[in-house]
């Protein structure tokens, strides 16, 4: 998947060198609005383990991860991932997604929504997607709306992290509502 600036695909053990230093040079960034990780998080070995246990979860139909990488020089540049995929009478998912904090504010990350909603709508054919935002996470927020995703309400308390439970706000997108959604850039 891909737009004219980025594309999408699943990582594989190669890329688990480049998605390393991406973590280790964003650890301060990234960690103001993820959940706590363990130091043994940022090691070569747990990052490849990662990336298989991705695999085995996209062939269990449970999660989809992708790196999102620039196409100009295939630097990968952050990563988004459709989890907690629910069959039955649910068809949703959860939005997860980390950029590289240099190229926050260039369009990137709502690129990459959008091109993963596509994904998950059109290719897994699910009904609703549904992603959490921390009140002080203003660029997230904007993110969503700019990929047609609608705030629904505040989850109290949500996630811990950095020993801290954390409000969320609740944004969610139907199956149909993507298509209204036109400009590749954000």
């Amino acid at each position: 998947m891909a737009s004219d600036r980025i594309g999408l695909r699943f990582l594989e053990e190669s890329d688990a060198e480049a998605l390393l230093s991406l973590y280790l040079r964003n650890r301060p960034f990234f960690e103001r609005y993820s959940a706590t990780r363990e130091d043994s998080f940022y090691t070569l070995d747990s990052r490849k383990e990662a990336i298989r246990q991705q695999k085995r979860l996209r062939e269990q139909d449970a999660s989809y991860c992708f790196g999102i990488f620039l196409r100009k020089t295939g630097e990968l540049i952050g990563d988004i991932a459709l989890t907690e995929v629910q069959r039955s009478n649910l068809q949703g998912c959860w939005l997860g997604y980390s950029l590289d904090e240099q190229h926050n504010g260039k369009g990137y990350m709502t690129e990459a929504v959008r091109l993963a909603v596509g994904y998950a709508f059109d290719e897994l054919n699910l009904h609703r997607i549904e992603a959490g935002v921390m009140p002080k996470n203003p660029g997230s927020m904007r993110v969503l709306e700019k990929a047609g995703f609608q705030k629904e309400g505040l989850a109290r308390k949500n996630v811990n992290i950095n020993g801290r439970w954390e409000d969320h706000w609740t944004f969610a997108i139907l199956n149909g509502e993507h298509r209204k959604q036109t400009s590749p850039a954000g």
